[in-house]
């Protein structure tokens, strides 16, 4: 996948409200079609929604990719029902310090993207100032 063409943020925005969320989109598909414990139809339905293959409208109306999401789900709430009080609280922590760090990266992303790059280094124009002029 690394050699094939990868949307972008504004290609999803059919499916997303703003651009944040389409970014935050964008990173999550990138998430499932990397990580090697996700498998099955619905890393499929990253990588070809990341491809371009399909769009992201298309992809969400596909059974098969939307049967693999349900999957994934129940499986999330079955592991959720199934911890101890003292595994939640450790979740809970873990998930705390997960979604701070993912709020840092978010802003450094939103800083990058949106800020003065400060690297631009332009010459001076032609024809301004003093020249001639007819």
């Amino acid at each position: 996948m690394d050699k094939e063409r990868q949307i972008q943020d504004e290609d999803l925005m059919d499916v997303a409200a703003d651009p944040e969320q389409a970014h935050r989109l964008r990173k999550a598909l990138k998430t499932l079609a990397e990580n090697p414990n996700v498998g099955g139809k619905l890393q499929e339905m990253a990588q070809e929604v990341l491809s371009g293959r399909i769009g992201m409208k298309d992809a969400i109306q596909t059974p098969g990719y939307m049967d693999a999401l349900g999957d994934r789900m129940n499986q999330i709430r079955r592991a959720a029902e199934d911890q101890t009080q003292a595994e939640r609280e450790a979740s809970r922590e873990q998930f705390v310090a997960w979604q701070k760090q993912q709020e840092e990266q978010e802003e450094k992303e939103r800083a990058e993207r949106d800020g003065p790059t400060g690297n631009i280094v332009s010459s001076p124009r032609r024809g301004r100032g003093g020249g001639h002029r007819g």
